[in-house]
């Protein structure tokens, strides 16, 4: 029987607890893959979310009225178009409220295009409503708004009082969160 035996060769197995070296280069080729296809995932999602400019062109602003001294305009940008904040002195506020509504184009009191309680602050979208222009602020007959373009002019709440701008100027929305700070948008 021995001389039967010497053909055979003794097999040797692996337990299944152990880990071959085929099994580390599965384990290898997989985690390459998996980081392969985060990274190239990655860019691709991330091109389709909106440009950081058209983000900051839609969304809304805050502006600090505590520098704004009486009297004084300032003006910022909100989606493209210029918002005039103008902080209005008592006798501007007076003029613009003892205006007969029966001569105005665009009949519109001034408590309706200032928030209740903030009197002193007007908020204007800044765009002639004739063609567009940008008025120029404390100008014209009545010391409002006036479009050096085709001659509107504007009153101390941005109510169309002479010239061929069919319509005042647009109040944005807007809310103030303090006394000294507003969200235009």
């Amino acid at each position: 029987m021995a001389s039967k035996q010497q053909g055979v060769k003794p097999v040797t197995t692996v337990s299944s607890a152990g880990h071959s070296r085929r099994d580390f280069l599965y384990i290898a080729t997989g985690a390459v893959a998996a980081v392969g296809g985060a990274a190239t995932l990655v860019p691709l999602i991330s091109q389709m979310n909106p440009d950081a400019s058209t983000i900051a062109a839609g969304a809304p602003i805050e502006v600090d009225l505590s520098p704004i001294a009486e009297g004084q305009v300032i003006k910022v940008f909100w989606r493209g178009k210029p918002i005039f904040v103008e902080h209005r002195t008592k006798k501007e506020i007076d003029e613009a409220r003892s205006v007969d509504l029966a001569s105005l184009p665009d009949p519109q009191t001034d408590q309706s295009r200032v928030k209740e309680g903030h009197d002193q602050w007007l908020v204007l979208i800044g765009i002639c409503t004739h063609l567009g222009c940008i008025p120029l602020a404390h100008q014209g007959n009545y010391d409002g708004f006036f479009c050096p373009c085709h001659g509107s002019q504007y009153d101390t709440s941005g109510r169309i009082r002479q010239g061929p701008a069919p319509l005042n100027l647009a109040v944005p929305p807007y809310a103030f969160l303090t006394d000294t700070k507003i969200r235009i948008g």
